[in-house]
Formats: structure tokens, sequence, C-alpha cells
């Protein structure tokens, strides 16, 4: 995420671009061979592609983004773990990228890879002290306190559907709970027209489909969160934000502004698509069907299966290299960037070399690794979050079921996240 105004011209200062070079020899532009990372096979059954990059390439792969911009895809579960555990080769700072003169104003990634004062982007002492900030915000949550606010979230929810029979859970349900969840903790009043521009722009910003503007929303996400921020520190209470504005590492008002984007967005988008990841998996899958109503532990293997097999962060851009080096037998040249492929990485036969995905093991890529992980506990927030809302969903309406066939599901169009584009679901109405 990124403040498209200001902070992530650095690059792009002078007020025209240069020619665009040719590539050195070793850029992965180099490679007649690069895969563009689009089109209908990405969006729809990306691990069949997947296998045939490893095929073809290994566990790097040379790619094109949106433009025909050149980068490194990390297809290996050792590899994705070697590049997140090493920032002094792969840092996170995107100003060291060598294609920003090729990069126009307008390219729809830069929400991405603009750099701004995100603790997204820093690295070192000031990535420590930043995230710490987030961690100790993140830890005085009460996650009995949060199950059941999300518990209560999602019975309004489902009132607002049961009775007519019929309902569309991605747009109904699975968005809306983590949203309401998210800006509940964070101290933003639940909600109002507000709550839910917030919510349609951040999905804009992280995954636009086409005909968004990425950027202008993105400036109205900005624009709300600092809103938010001048509130509780006129006012504070104890919610997320003020007690990251009260920390004794004294962030500026501008740090916490990025850095509650980078919670809010990592609440909101891939905990929904995991809450509907799972319960579209619960739905269709025999091996759940004979034991999912109230059945725990299902709801369990179900949540940790759909992190391994449709992790709802499917590729995450990314890394930067700090200078020549070798990986997965590639020479990486200083600036290249490196798209950490974290679905590719939890389906690596390297790891599972009978294919049978392990759902028990926890040992997943899906909330990445290393310094710049999400910090802790917020993967045990998520989890608090999608487990009460499936399970809430599945107690209330237990005989719920798709209202289409399996093979009408579709994707939502990203690379870079997996989720549905839609789920419709018939049960009997509950009335009262």
């Amino acid at each position: 995420m990124t403040d498209p105004h200001t902070h992530w011209s650095d690059p792009l200062d002078a007020p025209e671009a240069p020619p665009r070079a040719q590539p050195p020899p070793g850029c992965p532009a180099a490679h007649r061979d690069s895969v563009p990372l689009s089109g209908l096979e990405f969006q729809q059954t990306p691990s069949q592609l997947y296998r045939s990059l490893r095929r073809e390439h290994g566990p790097i792969a040379p790619v094109l983004l949106d433009g025909g911009i050149p980068a490194w895809l990390v297809l290996g579960y050792s590899e994705v773990s070697y590049v997140t555990s090493h920032d002094e080769l792969f840092a996170r700072d995107s100003r060291r990228w060598n294609q920003w003169p090729a990069i126009p104003a307008d390219w729809p990634l830069l929400p991405y890879v603009g750099h701004q004062p995100s603790v997204l982007f820093t690295e070192g002492a000031e990535h420590r002290r930043r995230a710490g900030v987030i961690t100790e915000a993140l830890e005085a949550v009460d996650q009995f306190e949060l199950a059941h606010d999300c518990r209560q979230i999602a019975e309004q929810l489902i009132d607002a559907f049961a009775g007519s029979g019929v309902a569309e859970l991605m747009a109904a349900y699975a968005h809306a709970l983590p949203m309401r969840a998210a800006v509940r903790m964070c101290g933003m009043p639940a909600g109002g027209a507000d709550t839910e521009g917030l919510v349609h722009d951040l999905r804009v910003s992280l995954d636009a489909a086409e005909g968004d503007d990425p950027v202008s929303a993105y400036v109205r996400v900005q624009e709300r969160i600092q809103g938010l921020v001048r509130e509780k520190r006129a006012r504070p209470g104890s919610d997320v934000t003020s007690r990251m504005l009260g920390h004794p590492a004294g962030l500026a008002d501008d740090e916490i502004v990025q850095d509650l984007i980078s919670v809010i967005a990592a609440a909101q988008q891939p905990t929904a698509n995991w809450i509907c990841n799972t319960l579209r998996l619960l739905l269709t899958d025999d091996r759940f069907a004979l034991n999912v109503s109230g059945g725990r532990l299902s709801v369990g293997q179900a949540l940790n299966e759909v992190l391994w097999l449709e992790t709802p962060t499917q590729n995450f851009i990314g890394r930067w290299a700090v200078r020549d080096t070798q990986l997965g037998g590639r020479h990486i040249r200083a600036g290249d960037c490196l798209v950490l492929g974290l679905a590719a990485a939890n389906t690596d036969p390297q790891i599972w070399p009978d294919g049978h995905i392990g759902a028990e093991n926890s040992a997943h890529l899906s909330f990445s690794n290393g310094e710049h992980r999400c910090p802790y506990p917020a993967p045990l927030l998520a989890d608090v979050i999608a487990r009460t809302a499936v399970e809430t969903l599945l107690e209330r309406l237990p005989d719920v079921v798709l209202a289409v066939s399996p093979g009408e599901l579709r994707w939502r169009p990203s690379i870079w996240m997996r989720g549905l584009t839609a789920l419709p679901v018939e049960f009997t109405p509950v009335v009262g």
C-alpha cells in the first residue's frame, strides 16, 4: 500500500521518465521465455501454471508484470524461505528497483510497490521499532473478547438474510465480518457509509478489477484513516489505534496512518477470502460433508487446508536484491524484483513428494516468513475471526448448501489474491 501523491515519486522525481533501457544480460527481461503474470490460467487455475513453470524453469521463473515489466517469481518453498530469511540480500525498500525508469506514473501495481513511510517498506532497526509497536498493540487484544465480538457481528449479518433462504455469502458475510471486526479493534465505529466505503476502497486498492482506479481508492482509504488517527489523538480509548499512538516509540501520525492501513488491510481482504475459501471447501468436499455441522475439528482442518491449497495471498510483491547474487540456479542482479510465490511454495512437490498435502501441518508460508512476516499475534487474531465466522454460520444455518454447481463458482481475476467472485447458497429460512 502506498500514498500515490508523494512517497512513491522518489524514483520518479524527474518530470519525464528516461527512455526504457535495454535489459542487461541476466536480467529477467533478457529471457525470451519470460511468462506474463496474467491471463485466465493464472486467474482460475494457478496451481497448474505453477507446475508448468516449475517444470520449465525450476524454483525461480522469469516473469513479466503489468506492462511487460520484468521480475522473478520465486516458486520453491526452500527458496521463498531463504529470501524471506535473508533481508541483507533481499530487502523490502522498493527504491532499489532497477526498473523504476520504465514505470509509468499510472502503473496499476504502484499501490503494492511504491515506497512510502509504512512498516511494510522499513528495514533493520527501523522495521523492528515499527513492527514492535504493531505487535504490542495487537497483543493487548483480548482473543475471547474478539471472538465474542465476531460472534455478535456474525449473528447480525446472518439475521439480515436468514429469513430469505438464500444468500450470496461473499458480499453479505465473508467480506463484511472481518472488516467490521478490524475497524472495531482499531476504534472506528462499525457500520455506516464511511466504513462500507472503506471496505470497497480497500478491496480496489489491494485487488483492482478491470475499470477500477486503485490509486484513487488508496487516497480515500488514507483520508479515512487520517481522520481516525486525529480522533484518537484527541480522545484515546481501549483500541489498537490509541495504543499505537500512546506507545513509547513515539511514532508520528503519518507513520501510524500507514501502519494502520497495513493492519486493517491484512485483517480484511485476506481474512475474507480465507473465510469464503473455507466455506467453499466445506460445501464442496465430501470429506467434510458428514460431520461439518457442529464439527469444530473439521472446521479447523478446513481452515488449515485452505492455507495450504488456496491461500488467500497467492503472490506477494516483493523483495529487491541488495546486490548481485545466486538463487535457485539463477543470477539475480542488484535491484531485481522478486515476487514471493506463496501459493506455489505451499504446494512445492519438494516438500510434498507423494502429492499429499498434510493439512494438519502448519508450516505453510501463508503468513510469509522471517522478520517481515505478519507480526505476531496477527495470524492468531485472523484465525479467531475466520473460525468464528465459519462456525457461527454453520451453527445458525446447519443445512446450508451451494445454490449452484461447484463448477459454476468463479475465482476473482487476480494473480495476487485468491477469492471467489461470489458464493451463492441456499438453506431452510430461519424466522425470528
